[in-house]
């Protein structure tokens, strides 16, 4: 594979990924358990039940590959084209990701305040908590101007968008970073330092571990040439599906049982079980689902609807955090609820950005363009 270009089936498999990755973070976000800011070592909080286990299982566990996925796609793209000057390269990464960032953070915010004008609908942005600033501030209302300031470019709303700031942040310090993950004796030091920050869900002021390790190991892949097409004898998809499965499994078990028998040593053994179910997830679904990805790739009906990926990101929230209890409150006399709820709110929420996307792509073309940052048109 050349540097500079990438085959047809690989550059799908990138949109593929990006869109589920996208779509599957909505359905995270959904999650409406007692506990719902999730963690790797979040404990549900809840009595043990079948609906519970399942909605945890795919939000704290089989779906939480995503934004390493999407972090190491960013880096592999970003990395193949070293042909473009420094200076053209970030000015479109602010174009495409820093501007959006701060329209949407923006929107968020007006978004909200907008809510906490009415009583029905500032209970809903109180009981959410996504504005709660600390344990008496629950509102914007009740922000100081340099607060508000700091959450329109530091702690958005639409608490998403932390990807965007720091991929931004990444890109700007490509040449850093690949100087890193080059340099034949910087590397192992580098890429010890960013396994631990990673291994210890830590951020060090704008570095955010997950990203920096994900994004540095896409730029080192592209940078070597690194198989992305078919797996070596160490990764074959099969065996790290198992794992990948199993080690869910185990993770959500101990999440529910796991503090009666090992009272405080489970939480970081959840968070190792969630390090090691976010590895195997990568090297699982990125070398073993081809054939899915080569079906849905040939729909005409997928590939349209995957130009909304970034609308869906963007859109998502806070919205869907606001409408959880209602919505569970609705659902409530159905059996299992709270699982129905996890999966038909999300898709309701992700049909609504869609359908949002497409009326604003139609009616007003160049405004999408600067809302998605060129995506998707």
């Amino acid at each position: 594979m050349s540097a500079t270009a990438l085959n047809p089936f690989v550059s799908s498999k990138f949109r593929f990924w990006s869109f589920v990755s996208m779509a599957v973070l909505v359905f995270v976000h959904g999650y409406n358990m007692q506990e719902r800011y999730l963690q790797p070592w979040t404990i549900p909080g809840e009595p043990f039940s079948f609906s519970g286990f399942i909605e945890y299982f795919l939000a704290n566990g089989i779906f939480r590959f995503r934004i390493p996925m999407l972090f190491i796609i960013s880096g592999y793209l970003f990395a193949m084209h070293d042909d473009r000057s420094y200076k053209s390269r970030a000015g479109k990464r602010f174009r495409t990701l820093f501007l959006p960032y701060l329209i949407w953070s923006a929107l968020g915010l007006a978004f909200t305040y907008g809510l906490e004008l009415f009583p029905w609908s500032r209970a809903l942005v109180s009981g959410s908590h996504v504005a709660q600033i600390d344990d008496t501030r629950q509102l914007l209302h009740n922000y100081k101007w340099y607060e508000l300031l700091v959450c329109w470019l530091l702690l958005p709303i639409p608490y998403q968008l932390w990807f965007i700031r720091v991929l931004f942040i990444y890109n700007l310090a490509y040449p850093v970073l690949r100087w890193c993950v080059m340099n034949r004796t910087g590397r192992w030091i580098f890429f010890s330092s960013a396994t631990l920050l990673w291994l210890a869900t830590i951020n060090v002021g704008l570095i955010e571990g997950e990203g920096l390790l994900f994004f540095s190991l896409g730029i080192w892949m592209q940078k070597n040439s690194f198989d992305i097409e078919s797996p070596s004898s160490r990764l074959k998809p099969a065996l790290w599906g198992i794992m990948f499965v199993s080690f869910a499994f185990i993770k959500t078990f101990l999440a529910w049982k796991g503090q009666p028998l090992l009272g405080g040593a489970v939480f970081p053994i959840l968070t190792l079980m969630h390090k090691a179910v976010v590895l195997s997830g990568l090297v699982a679904c990125w070398y073993g689902l081809d054939p899915m990805v080569k079906w849905f790739m040939k729909r005409t009906w997928f590939t349209w609807l995957s130009a909304f990926a970034f609308i869906i990101y963007a859109l998502h929230t806070p919205l869907i955090a606001y409408v959880i209890t209602p919505f569970l409150s609705l659902l409530e006399p159905m059996p299992a609820f709270h699982l129905a709820a996890f999966i038909l709110l999300p898709i309701i929420v992700i049909g609504f950005c869609i359908i949002t996307g497409f009326i604003l792509r139609f009616l007003t073309p160049k405004i999408y363009s600067v809302l998605t940052g060129g995506r998707g048109m």
